[in-house]
């Protein structure tokens, strides 16, 4: 019973908040039906936890219902329990503390896929590849990935104990980390990529990256006085912090320049934020990278100078979310991070891509979709993310490479291939060439894959059997699925250069980490060839914007 009185307090707080909400203007009469509703839920989490036929975990319970009633809304509105903090303080910090290295789940243990440079994991001498046994004693085989990570964050100064097992050892091995802070920069890599064209890299919007962006700017003007142009690279960015948006647009864009409005339930709460400070360069012609990955944040700057014909865009179609979270204390250090409003950049268009119905996203047609324009009149649509000036078709996105991504051929390949390697080439020199041993390591692993068109044809082969049309159409179906074991036999060929760039980053990363990774990605980066022509044709950079 003393577990199921600790849920009802927590039970009690909700239901202040609910009283607090009560208060705001917008409610509209909702007052009745807000304290009817705790009232029923609290009855009923109390029956469940006095009566129910099995033993029950009050707090997990609670959980279940607190997660089910935010799904309902959209996937940015979630509950951060106290556990969950430090996850929660490294998206909008860029830190946390524990061991700084990248872990997911192969088979049943989860496995180091790469190190921090400079971070206790690293100091330690873990590497790419190696399995997790045992933490402090305790097996993790069947763990989830959160649950690790909790297991291995924890106070800077505190020891932690491993049994890993590492490829190409016969023996598991203890290994002793001392937690720290771990703090992962948000402009991992800037330089040249050619003569007088900079790079710069911004992976996420935590803290200080506008700043940190201004700081490469400024590096890259002063090392090289005739820079003519800057790569801005916000590919798989998937956002943060909005303030930092707005920093980092400051960078490009001039003082008092409106960056984004937010517009929400609470018009008290409604917000436009202008730049305010000098930029560091307002002319200086640029590229924006965006793709899939490319949201929120992300999505704010580069239309921020897409709408204001400050730059280029080149990639893909980036993710579309448009929505502004806030996060508010509930109670015994937990959070609840909750969709407040929408943002609109200059232009006045949002970019929210789907549209959500209880929790379930429905996309917006381009039908639908509402013409705005640039600054200097460019036709540009709401919905849908933002769409890039130069669209590129990138082989990254073939079946057969996320294939490969996805069972782990790559990375255990670049595992047995760097096995025994204590030093590596540097990323502009370094060459792999045995593409044709991946492909017998492959042969060897009996690697197999089901592309989206046999999972199509096995789902109509089904649908006729059931409309009795299958005799009829036998040989067509075979035919089909003959022509599409020949195309896949020659995908490996095909993509092959598409591979080689996958596995010469990964390899690179074993010794040189993530700025090698980065670094190594320049050399064969179609989407970066295609900058470089741009930024080397003025004509065509100013014919893109006017």
């Amino acid at each position: 019973m003393n577990s199921t009185k600790r849920g009802l307090k927590i039970l009690g707080m909700v239901l202040l908040a609910g009283l607090t909400m009560s208060n705001i203007k917008s409610d509209h009469g909702k007052y009745f039906e807000i304290s009817k509703n705790i009232e029923i839920f609290t009855n009923l989490y109390k029956e469940i936890n006095t009566y129910y036929v099995d033993d029950l975990d009050p707090a997990k319970l609670m959980r279940t219902g607190v997660d089910a009633m935010l799904e309902s809304l959209d996937p940015y509105t979630n509950y951060i329990s106290e556990s969950e903090i430090e996850g929660f303080r490294y998206i909008t910090d860029g830190k946390y503390n524990g061991i700084g290295a990248i872990i997911r789940q192969i088979d049943d243990y989860a496995t180091i896929i790469e190190p921090y440079d400079n971070c206790p994991a690293q100091k330690a001498g873990l590497k790419a590849g190696d399995k997790i046994l045992a933490i402090d004693g305790k097996m993790t085989k069947g763990k989830s990935t959160d649950e690790i990570s909790n297991f291995l964050k924890g106070f800077p100064g505190t020891e932690i104990q491993l049994k890993i097992e590492r490829p190409g050892q016969a023996q598991p091995m203890d290994i002793t980390l001392v937690r720290d802070e771990v703090i992962v920069p948000n402009v991992p890599y800037s330089g040249m990529v050619e003569n007088g064209i900079g790079y710069i890299a911004l992976t996420t919007f935590t803290r200080n990256a506008g700043k940190n962006v201004a700081d490469a700017l400024k590096k890259l003007k002063t090392e090289n006085p005739n820079l003519k142009g800057v790569i801005f690279d916000l590919r798989d960015n998937g956002g943060g912090l909005l303030q930092e948006a707005v920093n980092v647009s400051n960078v490009f864009i001039p003082k008092n320049e409106l960056v984004v409005t937010t517009k929400g339930k609470v018009v008290d709460w409604d917000r436009s934020f202008k730049t305010l400070n000098k930029p560091v360069d307002e002319k200086i012609p640029m590229v924006v990278l965006i793709d899939k990955g490319s949201a929120s944040a992300s999505e704010i700057v580069s239309g921020v100078l897409q709408d204001l014909d400050r730059a280029v865009l080149i990639g893909q179609r980036s993710y579309g979310k448009g929505l502004v979270q806030t996060t508010r204390d509930v109670g015994y250090n937990s959070k609840v991070k909750l969709t407040t409003s929408k943002y609109y950049i200059p232009s006045g268009r949002c970019i929210q891509g789907v549209s959500y119905s209880d929790g379930t996203p429905i996309n917006i047609p381009d039908s639908l979709r509402t013409k705005f324009k640039t600054r200097s009149g460019r036709v540009v649509l709401d919905g849908g993310g933002v769409k890039p000036d130069v669209e590129v078709n990138k082989a990254a996105n073939a079946a057969i490479l996320n294939s490969l991504q996805r069972q782990f051929m790559i990375f255990d390949y670049t595992t047995k291939y760097t096995m025994g390697k204590e030093t590596l080439a540097s990323p502009q020199d370094f060459k792999f060439t045995e593409f044709d041993q991946f492909v017998n390591y492959l042969k060897e692993q009996d690697y197999e894959y089901e592309s989206d068109s046999e999972k199509m044809l096995d789902r109509l082969k089904m649908q006729l059997e059931n409309e009795n049309y299958a005799d009829d159409l036998e040989v067509d179906i075979q035919d089909m699925e003959n022509k599409i074991a020949q195309k896949k036999a020659n995908e490996l060929l095909e993509h092959k250069d598409a591979i080689v760039n996958l596995i010469e980053k990964d390899i690179v990363s074993r010794f040189h980490y993530q700025k090698g990774r980065i670094e190594m990605g320049l050399r064969n980066d179609i989407e970066i060839k295609e900058a470089v022509a741009i930024l080397n044709n003025p004509a065509k950079y100013n014919e893109i914007l006017k």
